[in-house]
Order: C-alpha cells, then sequence, then structure tokens
C-alpha cells in the first residue's frame, strides 16, 4: 500500500490528510480509476474522447443552428455561428512563427515545467504565453494583428480625443453612456466598447496614452503583457493555497499541480482573443488580485497585510473594468474560504474602499453606470438576439477558447476532485459556475469567447489533471486548434 501511494502524486495527496489506514486504503481506491482511465497508456482514454465527441457535437449544433438563422434573415450578427468571425483563410510572419513556439512549449513545456526553479519558472510562463500570444496574432500581421485592434471605431482609442486627461474624463463619463437613442440630448456618447464598461478599462488607455505610449501598436503589446501574465498569476495562486498539503516527498501538491497545468495556460487557445482585446487584459488583473488574496490568506505579519490590501484592491479596481467581474468575486471567496484565514477580508475590503472612494470622488458611481448599460444594452444588437439559441451556443463559442484538452481535464477532475488540493477544484469549479451564470444572465448573447476569458484562464487549470504521458498530445491539440482558428478566420480581436 505504501508503495501505491508513492507511486503518485495524487495518492500521496490524500495519503497525507489520512488519519487512520482504513482511510488510506479509502484515498488510494478513490485516485486508482485515474490508472485505469488511461493514466499509463499514450492514448486518449475512451472517457476523455467522448467527452471531447460531445462538446464537437455542440458546437455543429449550434453552428448548423446559426447559419439556419442567419439563412432566414435573422440578424444575430454572428458571421461564423458560434463565434463572431469572418471565413477568411490568410498567412502573416505568425503562420512561421506560431508553429514555433508551439513545438518549443509542447516538446520542452512539461519537462520545464518539472524541474525549473519556482521563481524562474513563473516568469518563463510568462514569457512563453506573451510569445504565444504575439505569434498568433502575427498570423494577422503586425498592423492587423496587433496595431489597429485598439483602433477601430468602436474601441477605446478611437474616444482618446474627447478627453483632456483622467480627472476630467472621470467626471464626464456617466453623461455620456446613453447614446442619443435614449437621450436626444446628447452632445455626443462613447464609443461601443467605452460606453459599455465601466471607466476604468478606458482610463488605463487615457493614462498609456499620456505617459508617451500613445497608438494601437504600445496599447496592443501592453494588454497582450498583461493578459500573458494570467498563466503565471494562477500558478502562483495554486502553489499557495496547496501550502498546507504536502506529498510524501515532502513536495506542495498545490505546486505540483501548477506545474503540470502551465504549459497547459501557455498554449492556451484563448490566447486568440487575449491578442488583441481588453478582455485578455482583465483576465491577467482579476487573477493577480486573486493570486494577491491567496499570498496574504498564507502569510503571516506585514507582507500578508500589503498583499491583502492590495489584492483588494486589484478586484475591486477589476469591476471598473467590466462590470461582468462581478461574478470574479467568487474566486476570493473560495480562498479564504479554503484557507479560513477570514482576517484577510479586513484588509482587502479596505484596499477596495479606497478604489471605490477614489472612483466615486471623481464623479462615477459605479451602481449608476451599470443602470445606463443595461438600457443601452437593451436597445442594442442584443434584442435580436434570440435568449433561446445563444443559451447554449455561447458554451460553443467558448470552447473555441478552452480547447478538447480542458474538457478531458475537467471530466477527471469531476471523476476525482478529492485527487488535487481542495482549493483547486473550488477554484476551477468557481469559474464554470460564473460561465454558467453569466450564460443564464442574459447578458452576454455572443462574443463570449473574449469576455468570458477571466474564468477561462482558471478552468484550463484542470488540465493539470491529464496524465504525464498524455500531455504532450493535448497540448498539440490546443496548439493545433488556436493556430487554424487564427489562421482560417478573420475577427475583430
Amino acid at each position: 500500500m505504501d508503495r501505491k501511494i508513492a507511486g503518485s502524486w495524487r495518492g500521496a495527496s490524500v495519503a497525507t490528510v489520512a488519519n487512520t489506514p482504513v482511510e488510506a486504503v479509502e484515498a488510494v481506491e478513490a485516485v486508482e480509476p485515474q490508472r485505469r482511465d488511461g493514466e499509463e497508456g499514450r492514448r486518449p482514454s475512451i472517457p476523455d474522447l467522448l467527452i471531447v465527441a460531445a462538446g464537437v457535437a455542440l458546437v455543429l449544433v449550434a453552428a448548423f443552428e446559426g447559419w439556419a438563422r442567419l439563412d432566414r434573415g435573422e440578424n444575430i450578427f454572428v458571421f461564423f455561428p458560434p463565434l463572431l468571425a469572418w471565413w477568411i483563410p490568410h498567412v502573416g510572419p505568425g503562420t512561421v512563427l506560431a508553429p514555433i513556439v508551439a513545438v518549443a512549449v509542447v516538446a520542452y513545456g512539461p519537462t520545464l515545467a518539472a524541474r525549473m526553479r519556482w521563481s524562474r519558472l513563473v516568469l518563463a510562463a510568462w514569457a512563453a504565453s506573451f510569445a504565444w500570444i504575439v505569434s498568433l496574432a502575427l498570423i494577422d500581421g503586425w498592423q492587423n494583428g496587433i496595431v489597429v485592434r485598439l483602433e477601430e471605431g468602436q474601441e477605446y482609442l478611437s474616444d482618446l480625443p474627447r478627453v483632456t486627461g483622467l480627472g476630467q474624463m472621470l467626471s464626464i463619463f456617466s453623461d455620456h453612456i446613453l447614446t442619443k437613442g435614449q437621450d436626444p440630448d446628447q452632445t455626443f456618447f462613447w464609443t461601443t466598447h467605452v460606453g459599455a464598461h465601466p471607466p476604468g478599462a478606458f482610463g488605463v488607455f487615457v493614462v498609456l496614452d499620456r505617459i508617451g505610449l500613445s497608438g494601437g501598436g504600445p496599447a496592443g503589446l501592453f494588454v497582450i503583457l498583461i493578459g500573458a501574465s494570467a498563466a503565471a498569476a494562477t500558478a502562483v495562486t495554486l502553489r499557495a493555497l496547496g501550502a498546507g498539503e504536502r506529498s510524501a516527498g515532502g513536495t506542495n501538491l498545490g505546486e505540483d499541480l501548477a506545474r503540470r497545468a502551465l504549459p497547459f495556460a501557455v498554449l492556451f487557445p484563448g490566447a486568440v482573443w487575449i491578442g488583441v482585446s481588453a478582455d485578455g487584459m482583465f483576465a491577467g488583473v482579476v487573477a493577480w488580485g486573486v493570486a494577491l488574496v491567496a499570498l496574504a490568506a498564507t502569510r503571516y505579519g506585514t507582507r500578508a497585510l500589503a498583499c491583502a490590501v492590495g489584492g483588494g484592491m486589484v478586484l475591486v479596481f477589476s469591476l471598473y473594468l467590466s462590470y461582468g467581474l462581478v461574478l470574479a468575486g467568487l474566486f476570493p471567496l473560495v480562498v479564504v474560504a479554503v484557507t479560513r484565514r477570514w482576517r484577510v477580508l479586513l484588509p482587502a475590503l479596505a484596499g477596495g474602499a479606497l478604489v471605490v472612494g477614489a472612483f466615486t470622488a471623481a464623479g462615477f458611481w459605479w451602481l449608476d453606470g451599470f443602470e445606463k448599460v443595461q438600457i443601452i444594452y437593451a436597445a442594442s444588437i442584443a434584442q435580436d438576439r434570440p435568449y433561446e439559441y445563444f443559451v447554449y451556443a455561447n458554451l460553443a463559442a467558448v470552447l473555441f477558447a478552452l480547447g478538447p484538452a480542458v474538457l478531458a481535464g475537467l471530466r477527471r477532475l469531476a471523476m476525482h476532485p478529492r485527487a488535487v488540493p481542495v482549493g483547486a477544484t473550488l477554484l476551477v469549479a468557481a469559474a464554470v459556475v460564473a460561465v454558467l451564470l453569466a450564460d443564464a444572465s442574459g447578458m452576454s448573447k455572443a462574443e463570449v469567447e473574449r469576455i468570458w476569458l477571466p474564468f477561462g484562464v482558471w478552468i484550463v487549470l484542470a488540465c493539470g489533471m491529464i496524465p504525464r504521458r498524455q500531455v504532450r498530445g493535448w497540448l498539440a491539440v490546443q496548439a493545433v486548434l488556436a493556430i487554424a482558428v487564427n489562421s482560417l478566420l478573420v475577427m475583430p480581436w
């Protein structure tokens, strides 16, 4: 029995919390099905293939129904159902670069993730993710893939000439959310993406412009840099939450899982939309907010206090990036519940209150903005997008950002939730719940392949459940999907 437990880090994880021989036996039996599920083989297990097939079926149903609606003349404003995209095969510099990055990560990523010193690994993952996102964007070329993405008519940079500074923008922001359709007395109204979000998102680009990083190139690279950091931030979170759970060899089980998941976090198919959409930046911001709270909950003293205040500030600031990120509040709640360090809440809330106070004092009240956004959303293209279609087409669309490997990982995690630290299981579950709640709300009909990126970067952690001998195969599948999507389709982001 001891040899069985030592033979698997998953078995070791549960063995360390077993208080009696009976509990140890039950723990090993709980993870033993993973070996029967294909743990030793290089080929995917039948259950994994079946869950992927179910995902493909969902995509096909959404695609066929979407095309049928378009043929009937319905204006669902989705041109390659279920994605907002156009079928335009093309090539660019990234056509060469993206496969090179992918091959390097597939070939060396799992080994380096297992062996590198932790601090270096986190930075390497960030750099590799950045390279992957940029290489995919360059399939469209530097100009079309990066520069113009945030400069187009309804994007953030289009409104920069209307403001003289951050303070002035915040003081008038709420007055120009409604369009002339809802308020005929409007002198002007913000472009689609500026007005549909709180002012924090636009404020980022105002600050970049004022410090000399003007134009779509610098702004696009900044968005990619922050979005790419999500891979590192989620890994830091897992390591912090797993500090109290050790394997038989004394290793941090959260870190073990993070090392296994990191190559998948790097070759995340959602990278197609991180480069370049502001939602990719939102994903990075939220991830670091959660990571700071996790560090605060597993430390003591001044550092813990600083992390708690910082985490609260970052997470509340994310609410001023996107109204939908209210659902991201599930992540810090998971962290606090798992660690039972309720003391973290007070300094975190204090930090968040500073952010709320700053925006409110500058002239923007969050609830007022949200109320007005609901008005313009109801009068937008959303009124022509049928809920009964998008309630499942959204899930099909987000599968393009997650990839088949995530489905396999989710199945394994659902079957064996005790095989990893409870914090990891609950973080993935929280992300799935956030997606389902957002879907059911009807506030996101289409375009969720980018809108739900802040949740997708957490769901991908389930790939840490994939058996080691199958990792490279699944990584290759993820990479092929991302390259194919970016090469065959043209998207606004």
